[in-house]
């Protein structure tokens, strides 16, 4: 299992974060990697999804996602072809300036034998990025 969690201040409100992370398929518009994003079934804070990411090959997986909004977004993995766990999710804590820090954690471990510091490197170099993505995301739709 590869485990990492990063947090980031953003310039919006929690109900806006929320909003944007919850926005699954909007997700290859704005984050690194991600081609494709389908919801599969919502019902109120509980979606599947289905997500594919291109890192030097294309992966396909599914996850379940229950949110408490506008405080914590949750996932587990369904069916991954290259996955055999992830699991993680968003913890958003509304600041006293109307910002948000947002906590992003996740656990994943692949299928096969992948060197744990292998896995662990891939998590932990696009942790930051995927961060910043859904930073930029949530601030241009706030206008900040």
């Amino acid at each position: 299992m590869a485990e990492a969690t990063h947090s980031v201040v953003i310039n919006a409100p929690a109900a806006a974060v929320y909003q944007v992370i919850t926005d699954f398929e909007s997700y290859p518009d704005f984050v690194p990697n991600q081609v494709g994003a389908r919801v599969v079934s919502h019902e109120g804070d509980q979606w599947r999804v289905e997500f594919e990411l291109s890192v030097a090959k294309r992966l396909r997986y599914t996850l379940d996602l229950r949110g408490v909004a506008p405080l914590t977004v949750r996932w587990t993995l369904v069916t991954g072809e290259m996955m055999q766990e992830n699991h993680g999710g968003w913890t958003l804590e509304a600041l006293p300036d109307g910002r948000t820090r947002a906590t992003y954690a996740i656990d994943v471990a692949l299928k096969g034998f992948v060197p744990r510091s292998i896995s662990r490197a891939l998590i932990e170099r696009t942790l930051p990025a995927n961060l910043e993505a859904f930073k930029k995301e949530a601030e241009r739709r706030v206008g900040a």
